[in-house]
């Protein structure tokens, strides 16, 4: 069954700028009981035509799996087997990623004996009162599909359908096919069609004719319109629609985190980010939108302000979406299809009609003030602990318009978010739908491997980077050379602020507010260099700019680690955020706090 399953997926292809590839373009592997009879004899006999990529941790080579596919913006796509047991289960977090983000990934883990004669094997956990329940389980709640292989012919159908989820527009997140070790060694007589070449191609379906009416309708209605940008423009390769449609119809566009580098940086009507992270210029012409024209974005809660954003009485949303159940959020006027395709017939049907004149140039200047402020905060500095916001400005003015700047979690996401310009498509890579700490050295491996002729730079925060650090040895082991920058504020800066904000005392977050009879004081660079990275820490931000630049030259990867300020940040731009504060304190920071809470709640519109 294990050599049935790998023959079928060397047989998937897809086209990539008008050649046909392989589209599973390899396995990540860490191998056990479970799973290195069947699957690791299948891949060894394989091992040219579907490679195998040995990792060090398997929550990690899931991310790096997930970032690879959203690299390729979904056109190609990676599995990953484990054993059973802790191998399985710490792919769970890894699927939840890509769930969020609506990206292709295979799962293939072990799982127990179908037969169950040996019940119960090693790393088996047995639920007393159901004895079909197994810890994958656990996958069924972040799986686009789930099945369980018990006998070896249910790959043919459960394969078909997976490839069926994996390729689709709408349906695209993590398929997981739980491999019951005794059936991956089992022998059956497939069929030769089972193996047979097939091509997977994109589909761009279009939009119900009523639908497409009434949101044109919606926006010639329109005197204040807004597009907001979303990671789905970057899957549909819609930037140039986008583009094209903005301009021709004189609207501004904000994006979010997984929509940002959809629009040139110096185009005069990209606003940067928007919500919570965003900038002032975006901000502040959603509040005043009337029509929201919401391309590609699942509306999360940082993109609208936890729905306090968009302040006109009479605004509507227009939900340009591949799925109907983001479509449609929050009253919108659906508009199901592809993003390239409805940009392109919502622009011909609104023929020549424009903004209103003074609407666009109010974008435009907006714009151009924004720059001016965020200019401040990356300028160069002698400060002695900077701000993440000096150091984004330092790895910045080291890079080129080509490079890839990798993220994930805490509060470096909300600073690139507002501050970095991405130089080209795809040039923004960031994990924030399920602000997963420890994506971002995982995550820098699958998009140079996606990439590999553009600089990948990873920018990741000292706590982030003791939680998942690992495939720093895989990047050199596959030749995947990266840049890895280390901003160590000694703990978890981000929530220390989140819970200053919100009444709270230090606690906890910060290193020196833990409790501790010793605080570590640990070198990274030292600790890079042992998984055989080129480390180097630095005193400056010249000294940082510097070896950014060199890092370029370097052969393998590179992690270049400063000292940053855990207190400072951009207090330029942004939104507010529903965070939960308590009712009931005995401190009046946190009465205070929620006070203030509550006046912000009333901003939100509910249902709206």
């Amino acid at each position: 069954m294990a050599q049935a399953l790998v023959r079928f997926l060397t047989a998937q292809k897809t086209i990539v700028d008008g050649e046909t590839v392989p589209i599973f373009a390899g396995v990540f592997a860490i191998f056990g009981h479970g799973n290195v009879a069947g699957m690791g004899e299948a891949l060894y006999q394989a091992r040219e035509t579907l490679p195998t990529y040995r990792a060090h941790n398997e929550q990690s080579m899931a991310h790096a799996a997930t970032a690879y596919a959203k690299a390729m913006r979904r056109r190609r796509m990676m599995a990953c087997t484990t054993s059973i047991g802790p191998g399985a289960t710490n792919l769970v977090t890894a699927a939840a990623v890509a769930h969020v983000n609506r990206l292709p990934l295979l799962l293939l883990p072990g799982d127990v004996f179908a037969n169950r004669r040996p019940d119960p094997v090693l790393q088996q956990l047995e639920d007393f009162g159901d004895g079909t329940a197994t810890p994958n389980d656990a996958f069924r709640p972040v799986s686009r599909y789930f099945d369980r292989i018990t006998r070896p012919e249910q790959i043919i159908p459960a394969l078909a359908r997976a490839m069926t989820v994996l390729t689709d527009p709408a349906d695209c997140g993590p398929v997981t096919l739980a491999l019951c070790q005794d059936v991956q060694a089992e022998a059956y007589d497939y069929p030769a069609s089972f193996f047979e070449e097939r091509v997977w191609t994109s589909r761009r379906p279009r939009p119900d004719e009523d639908e497409l009416a009434a949101a044109v309708a919606a926006l010639k209605a329109a005197r204040k319109p807004v597009i907001v940008t979303g990671g789905g423009t970057l899957y549909s390769q819609a930037e140039d629609a986008l583009a094209a449609f903005a301009g021709k119809h004189g609207i501004p566009v904000g994006e979010t985190q997984a929509g940002k580098s959809a629009i040139a940086v110096d185009n005069p009507l990209g606003m940067g980010a928007i919500g919570v992270t965003g900038t002032a210029a975006a901000n502040n012409m959603a509040e005043e939108a009337d029509l929201v024209l919401a391309v590609g974005t699942r509306l999360q809660d940082f993109t609208t302000g936890s729905w306090a954003l968009f302040k006109a009485d009479t605004h509507r949303i227009v939900g340009l979406n591949t799925q109907p159940f983001d479509a449609a959020k929050h009253r919108a006027l659906p508009l199901v299809c592809d993003a390239r395709v409805g940009l392109e017939l919502l622009s011909s049907a609104l023929g020549d009609w424009k903004a209103p004149a003074e609407w666009t140039q109010k974008a435009v200047s907006g714009r151009q003030d924004w720059l001016k402020t965020a200019a401040r905060y990356t300028d160069a500095s002698n400060a002695e602990l900077p701000s993440d916001a000096q150091v984004i400005g330092a790895v910045q003015r080291a890079g080129k318009p080509s490079d890839i700047v990798v993220c994930a979690a805490g509060g470096l996401p909300g600073e690139l978010h507002k501050l970095w310009q991405a130089g080209a498509p795809g040039g923004y890579h960031m994990e924030y739908g399920y602000s997963c700490m420890g994506y971002e050295i995982a995550g820098g491996l699958g998009v140079k491997m996606a990439e590999p002729d553009r600089e990948v730079i990873v920018m990741v925060g000292d706590g982030s980077y003791l939680m998942a650090n690992s495939e720093i040895a895989t990047s050199i082991m596959a030749g995947a050379k990266l840049t890895i920058v280390v901003l160590d504020n000694r703990g978890y800066g981000c929530i220390n602020r989140l819970q200053r904000a919100t009444g709270g005392e230090s606690f906890n977050n910060l290193l020196r507010d833990t409790r501790h009879d010793v605080l570590p004081d640990i070198d990274f660079a030292a600790h890079a260099a042992s998984l055989g990275a080129h480390a180097v820490k630095v005193k400056s931000l010249a000294e940082l700019e510097a070896a950014v630049t060199a890092a370029r030259g370097h052969s393998r990867t590179s992690v270049v680690v400063i000292d940053t300020d855990p207190l400072e940040s951009t207090d330029a731009g942004g939104a507010w955020w529903d965070v939960a504060v308590p009712e009931v304190s005995q401190r009046r920071e946190v009465e205070a706090a929620h006070a203030a809470y509550v006046q912000k709640k009333t901003l939100q519109r509910v249902g709206d």
